[in-house]
């Protein structure tokens, strides 16, 4: 009997196993059932979208990628309109939309994703716990176009466009489509060294006037582009920056807990990754670079990667960020402006950037921090007590005590309650256009072990608050054992030294609104000598350790020699004095 006993226990326990192992099973998607071998050609987001109706419907821990080329087009995508900060509000088509999924990975399997039009990847709102990892994303056009310059005179360039980059001449002016005939408007011309494979040599941004510019069809299959100040090198490649930032690859809203590991981003129409309102990302081995093999010179069209009222922690390690068309990233909070007080305890506040038009970060019980837009010092807080959206732009919000007497528009406020420690680690970033890393988190922030060779500031000490109003002031940041290579090489309004402050601060005199910076042991190769610039400091400390070796791989056309400038700083110490050495 007790043997019986135990063998109907052992059976019962099987039993118990083998419907545990089914139910997990169960959770497993795979996109292969829902896709045939023609619509992986096509378009595979019918197919797609169904798999991620079963992934919501089961639960799914894994929807698993099939492993080859897909498809991905518009027509059949997603809809919604989006604000996304630092990107353009639009009616967005998206193919992986994320929306409430927990506990899930997203398995790539070495995945090519192929999109084709104005589609953005991924979006993922309110996810918890998400995986993403082993798969690329490309488009079989970029949003923007690439030349060869091949003349050059005065007021004119001639210039030579591959096949993909479609043109023609719309009253007098350049424009490029697609083979559907979708046209891909640009805002910006910028001149890249075909050799380098970066920015040219203290090139600057051509900006246009109705992003139009007037051009002429040559005979010989050409393009003659017109405009009084244009110039170039000849068999240097001019890019037609893209006109808006429509399509991010990944955009996180309102998300905890998301890994990105072993994706490459070789294109999208806009930032790489941009997490709003989310805590607790990383970014594992994530690289946004140029298609392998396709001739290209731009990866993105803007930054490879930007947070924005981001909280818990945010890693990036072991990543590539190279010939982006922008930073690589921009870690910050955001300033709304106080556009008049309605009573003692409330505030119309308004939107000043039309980047973050419809981008909502106030929420009851929320602190807020009120700031005097010419110092951009801190001088009150108050809690909220409840926010009335009126539109995109304009805000109602009461707090929970009487406002501070001094507030008056246009100063600005700001969520003053939890900041992200942010550890950048192992990252190598170069051939992109503007800066390196634009620091504005007050956490605690590790930036070590990575390589820059970026054509302004490697790393800059950003906010604003009367033009970005972009909320910074890092309060504790090391910068430890990276190789600055070469820095400031391009326009000079991207940099004013490898580290380098940025913050539009009017009134300096009193201000210090960054906090404990230590720079050790790195090493600085350069031909320019501003190693570091700052200012409105208090806390800065440049440790014997750091070494400087300069070169000649530049040729040095600008005044200043000191190699280490703290302006308006307190506390600062710095323990080895550098000299330059032309």
């Amino acid at each position: 009997m007790k043997r019986f006993r135990t063998t109907v226990s052992a059976l019962i326990a099987a039993c118990m196993m083998m419907a545990c192992a089914s139910s997990e099973t169960d959770k497993i998607v795979y996109l292969q059932d829902f896709l045939t071998p023609e619509a992986a050609q096509t378009d595979a987001v019918p197919a797609l979208r169904a798999a991620l109706e079963r992934c919501a419907e089961v639960g799914a821990t894994s929807l698993v990628l099939p492993g080859s080329t897909l498809h991905m087009r518009p027509d059949l995508a997603v809809e919604k309109y989006q604000f996304i900060s630092n990107n353009d509000e639009s009616l967005k088509r998206i193919a992986f939309d994320l929306c409430g999924l927990h506990d899930l990975t997203i398995e790539g399997n070495g995945t090519e994703l192929l999109f084709t039009g104005f589609i953005s990847p991924f979006n993922l709102e309110g996810c918890r716990n998400v995986t993403i990892r082993d798969l690329s994303i490309d488009f079989t056009r970029t949003f923007n176009s690439e030349g060869v310059v091949v003349g050059k005179g005065k007021g004119w360039l001639d210039i030579r466009f591959p096949e993909e980059y479609r043109f023609r001449t719309v009253n007098g002016c350049l424009q490029f489509y697609d083979e559907q005939g979708t046209v891909y408007p640009f805002s910006n011309l910028l001149e890249f060294d075909a050799v380098k494979r970066e920015p040219a040599f203290q090139v600057h941004d051509y900006w246009l006037s109705g992003s139009t510019i007037p051009a002429e069809l040559r005979s010989d299959g050409t393009v003659r582009i017109l405009r009084e100040d244009l110039t170039a090198t000849v068999g240097n490649v001019m890019v037609f920056g893209a006109a808006a930032r429509y399509n991010p690859a990944f955009t996180l809203s309102d998300c905890s807990g998301v890994t990105l590991r072993d994706v490459n981003i070789y294109h999208c129409g806009g930032m790489g990754v941009i997490a709003q309102r989310s805590r607790d990302i990383e970014l594992n081995r994530v690289s946004v670079v140029p298609a392998p093999g396709k001739g290209r010179m731009i990866s993105i069209t803007a930054d490879a990667t930007h947070y924005v009222n981001c909280a818990g922690y945010i890693r990036m390690l072991d990543c590539v960020f190279e010939n982006q068309k922008d930073d690589a990233t921009n870690i910050h909070g955001l300033y709304m402006v106080v556009d008049s007080v309605m009573a003692p305890d409330r505030l119309l506040l308004r939107w000043r950037n039309s980047g973050q038009y419809g981008v909502d970060f106030i929420v009851p019980g929320m602190t807020l921090e009120f700031v005097d837009n010419e110092n951009i010092e801190t001088y009150a807080r108050r809690t909220v007590r409840a926010v009335k959206r009126l539109n995109k732009v304009y805000s109602e919000v009461t707090f929970t005590e009487p406002l501070p007497a001094e507030v008056r528009p246009p100063h600005v406020v700001a969520a003053d309650d939890e900041y992200p420690d942010v550890l950048i680690k192992g990252c190598r970033m170069r051939g992109n256009r503007a800066r390196g890393l634009l620091l504005g988190s007050r956490g605690r922030t590790v930036i070590e072990d990575n390589y820059f060779h970026i054509a302004g500031a490697a790393i800059l000490f950003e906010g604003d608050a009367n033009y970005w109003y972009e909320q910074s002031g890092v309060r504790d940041v090391l910068i430890r054992n990276n190789v600055f290579e070469n820095g400031n090489y391009g326009c000079r309004s991207w940099g004013s030294a490898c580290i380098a402050g940025g913050s539009g601060i009017p009134q300096r005199g009193e201000s210090r609104y960054h906090r404990n910076v230590r720079v050790e042991g790195n090493t600085f190769r350069v031909f320019d000598p501003r190693i570091i610039n700052v200012y409105c400091v208090d806390g800065f400390s440049f440790t014997a350790d750091n070494r400087v070796e300069f070169t000649r791989d530049y040729p040095y056309t600008r005044g200043e020699t000191r190699c280490i400038i703290t302006d308006d700083c307190d506390h600062v110490n710095v323990e080895k004095e550098v000299v330059y050495e032309p």
